[in-house]
């Protein structure tokens, strides 16, 4: 009987091997590719959307626009045509949220240098202050890739629509006017579609460590 076994122990392994790896493909094969949200504007915590579009419930996208960056260089969809971005608001001379925020961009910049898929897009909330000079120095200073990311400037009240209603960012802060302060610490990644696809905390280390795995599923999406 010992003898039996032992003649065919190795068969048995290889069949074992063999069995493991089929099995393993298989699972791969009928795993659902994970997937990740569109988010429309009546998905969206109300506070955050401008009450003109809380009722939006498909084919929401960021509307066009036309800024300035940190070159002089006038940047429109054009430039992030078939690309993933990643999406925020700031303002250089902010001393509490925008420097972690900052720092967090600069940290996706590092992690996705070499990928051609990806950018970065900052606007400015307050314009008249971060003039394209202004700008300039903020990028040097920060160690900003002019390749990959733009600090934009330009008109306030396109700036600040944006935010309102195409990012979905920005929860009412003041009476409501539309030169309201916008204050947000929310980075927002879109895709190749101009669609928001998720929100992170830009102050928070494991919201940008989600948002790097979010942004590698949707890559693989596309695919």
């Amino acid at each position: 009987m010992l003898s039996f076994f032992s003649r065919y122990k190795f068969l048995g392994v290889v069949l074992f091997v063999l069995s493991s790896i089929v099995i393993t493909i298989i699972y791969q094969i009928l795993r659902p590719n994970e997937i990740l949200p569109v988010f429309q504007p009546a998905e969206v915590n109300y506070e955050l959307v401008d009450s003109t579009i809380q009722h939006v419930k498909k084919y929401h996208t960021i509307a066009g626009f036309s800024l300035i960056n940190q070159n002089g260089k006038i940047i429109t969809q054009e430039n992030y045509k078939d690309k993933i971005y990643v999406a925020d608001f700031f303002f250089t001379t902010c001393l509490t949220i925008c420097p972690i925020m900052t720092d967090n961009m600069v940290v996706i910049q590092e992690k996705l240098k070499n990928d051609s898929e990806v950018m970065l897009l900052s606007h400015s909330v307050t314009p008249v202050i971060d003039s394209v000079a202004q700008l300039k120095k903020y990028a040097l200073e920060k160690g900003v890739d002019d390749t990959k990311w733009n600090l934009v400037t330009g008109d306030k009240k396109q700036i600040y629509t944006l935010a309102r209603k195409s990012y979905l960012a920005v929860k009412e802060d003041g009476n409501g006017d539309e030169y309201d302060m916008i204050h947000t610490e929310n980075f927002i990644l879109v895709d190749k579609k101009k669609r928001i696809r998720g929100f992170y905390d830009g102050t928070k280390n494991e919201d940008i460590e989600q948002l790097l795995k979010d942004i590698e599923t949707l890559k693989k999406e596309d695919k």
